[in-house]
């Protein structure tokens, strides 16, 4: 039976309790056992403060994927970008009871580091694939996205509240102005660095972009900047910026930490989860640089007007029409 079958079948109710009880009590079961220190006391639950200071040694037990994206475009450029294709992604991913709902935005400082601080709730349903949304209480794919943009460098953390410290995504983010040739930005001890999977993102590649996620008028091998006159980018495009001094470069290092614990499904999701941060990465940062005629010219007060327009359409486009943009890429 293939499982869009299964879920529209008259006992899928039951197995989705009975599977998530079992997971529930097994989960709150191992959650006294680790919990539990030499001295007879317990820990109490790892929260997503102490989940953003997740140390280098415990770093190591998670998934770890290095991404390494260059861009034709300055590091100072692309703070701009970056915030503005945030906004325009946002909108279009949202719709129909999904999407994005941005809670704060606002400036922060702590400990000697400033920047913006942003707290948004994901509502997913079509956008995880089939196996998780079978099992999956009603509810439970809300997720919630803290992010700490002290750019350059930027840390964004996801969790979720009914699975707690079984899951997280960190994401953090170094902007470099380079080609992508350091190694180990974060700083990462060499040991744990070893175990890092490395990535290298071509944005100008279409083998690397899904078939249903290709545009024409996104696609860096065909777009030309009318304003920069930057593009199109060839398959050379990265050796041929080494040598253009006319052109800025940059390079966003990129660290994704996964946590999925989760009896029968941590694998599958994890790697899920991975092949996703780089879609979303890939596509991302293609329609960056294919919009760079609508940003290049825009300042950073002109961005938080922006956003501030952008929250209040986000919860209009939430709560109607049909669901928007990116799903599961494979069901499997």
């Amino acid at each position: 039976m293939r499982s869009s079958e299964w879920a529209s079948s008259n006992v899928t109710g039951v197995l989705k309790r009975e599977i998530w009880k079992t997971w529930n009590d097994d989960m709150k079961t191992q959650r006294k056992r680790h919990a539990k220190m030499k001295d007879g006391s317990y820990a109490s639950t790892r929260d997503t403060k102490e989940c953003q200071q997740t140390t280098r040694s415990q770093r190591g037990k998670e998934g770890l994927t290095y991404s390494r994206v260059v861009l034709p475009c300055s590091v100072q450029e692309y703070q701009v970008g970056q915030l503005y294709s945030v906004a325009e992604a946002s909108k279009n991913e949202t719709g129909g009871g999904e999407g994005i709902e941005v809670l704060k935005n606002e400036p922060y400082e702590k400990d000697g580091e400033k920047g913006q601080y942003t707290h948004k709730i994901y509502h997913l349903k079509s956008k995880v694939p089939a196996f998780v949304r079978m099992i999956a209480p009603e509810g439970s794919l809300v997720f919630h996205e803290k992010a700490w943009n002290a750019y350059p460098y930027c840390r964004t953390i996801v969790t979720n509240e009914y699975m707690k410290d079984d899951f997280f995504i960190k994401i953090e983010t170094w902007h470099k102005p380079d080609l992508g040739t350091l190694e180990n930005v974060h700083g990462l001890d060499p040991n744990t660095w070893k175990t890092v999977e490395i990535v290298h993102i071509d944005i100008a590649d279409r083998s690397q972009v899904e078939p249903a996620d290709y545009k024409a008028d996104e696609d860096p091998a065909l777009f030309q900047s009318v304003k920069t006159k930057r593009g199109p980018l060839g398959p050379n495009w990265k050796k041929e910026l080494a040598n253009n001094s006319d052109c800025p470069q940059m390079c966003a290092y990129k660290l994704v930490t996964i946590k999925f614990k989760w009896w029968g499904l941590q694998s599958k999701v994890e790697n899920f989860i991975q092949k996703q941060e780089k879609r979303i990465f890939t596509n991302f940062h293609r329609q960056l640089f294919c919009w760079i005629d609508k940003w290049i010219d825009l300042t950073m007060e002109d961005i938080r007007r922006m956003e501030d327009e952008t929250q209040k359409e986000l919860e209009t486009l939430r709560n109607q029409g049909q669901v928007r943009g990116t799903s599961a890429a494979s069901d499997e």
